[in-house]
């Protein structure tokens, strides 16, 4: 078996899909955990992207239909989590209107985020090594940040968090490990970025969302097919099957194997 067969297997991912068959699939998915654990409902942070905003729309589906089957009330918790003044804040205001969220509040984590920064750079100044905290490792603290946050809402409220994490992140190890890959659930996981994409117009994703590049936001300027120097398009055809540039290959299974760490279990002896 390659290497190109065994991480298709390995993350799930089909070459063709049934689009409302996924969504179906998904929506149960997340409603048998919900009954499974005995919480109230679900948690999404939304951040004005796509993954944010499919996940947001099958959390709610999942609730909505639990609140119908049982009489009981569940809820979708939608979750705006800005570092001070945020560019495309709007977009996730109108994913939530979107799909009619009910619940939703802002937690900006700029003091949290700065107040942590600065005590860094005094645990570095301490040891010799005085440096400001550089902007990857401030965005693992924003991501690591906002998990907190969602954590401690979640467990004040008896929700589960839930990820958007899918199989085009998952290969390249593209997510913060205790940031946002730090979740209850991830309905996405077996979807290619291309999937998604198909999910997010059957659901009704808005069409400012759909339309701009794919970011994490954790710095100005900042895109993933920028930073990983593999269009999501490649991406999606190797975790098809598919034929893609020998370079591509190689830095995307380049990434995989390097990036093992955040896939597997914390080792221990």
């Amino acid at each position: 078996m390659s290497l190109q067969q065994e991480i298709i297997e390995r993350l799930g991912v089909k070459p063709v899909i049934d689009v409302d068959a996924e969504i179906r699939k998904r929506v149960d998915f997340l409603k048998e955990h919900v009954k499974s654990s005995r919480t109230s409902g679900l948690l999404i942070a939304i951040s004005g992207g796509i993954d944010s905003a499919v996940t947001a729309g099958l959390c709610k589906r999942a609730t909505d239909e639990l609140t119908q089957e049982t009489g009981q009330p569940y809820m979708t918790l939608g979750v705006f989590q800005p570092y001070g003044q945020q560019e495309d804040i709007e977009h996730s205001y109108e994913v939530a209107k979107a799909f009619g969220l009910e619940h939703t509040v802002e937690t900006n984590i700029e003091e949290a985020v700065d107040e942590i920064a600065l005590e860094v750079e005094h645990g570095l100044k301490n040891i010799g090594k005085p440096r400001h905290l550089s902007a990857p490792g401030k965005g693992n603290v924003k991501a690591r940040t906002r998990m907190v946050m969602q954590y401690a809402l979640a467990f004040e409220l008896n929700l589960l968090v839930v990820g958007t994490d899918h199989a085009s992140e998952a290969i390249t190890g593209f997510y913060t490990k205790w940031g946002d890959g730090a979740v209850d659930i991830t309905p996405l996981s077996s979807l290619n970025k291309r999937q998604v994409r198909q999910l997010a117009a059957r659901l009704g994703v808005p069409q400012s969302v759909l339309d701009k590049a794919p970011t994490a936001g954790l710095w100005e300027g900042q895109t993933d097919e920028k930073e990983l120097g593999i269009s999501y398009e490649d991406n999606s055809d190797y975790l098809e099957g598919k034929e893609v540039d020998p370079a591509v290959r190689e830095r995307l299974e380049s990434f995989y194997l390097k990036t093992e760490h955040k896939r597997s279990p914390i080792p221990g002896i």
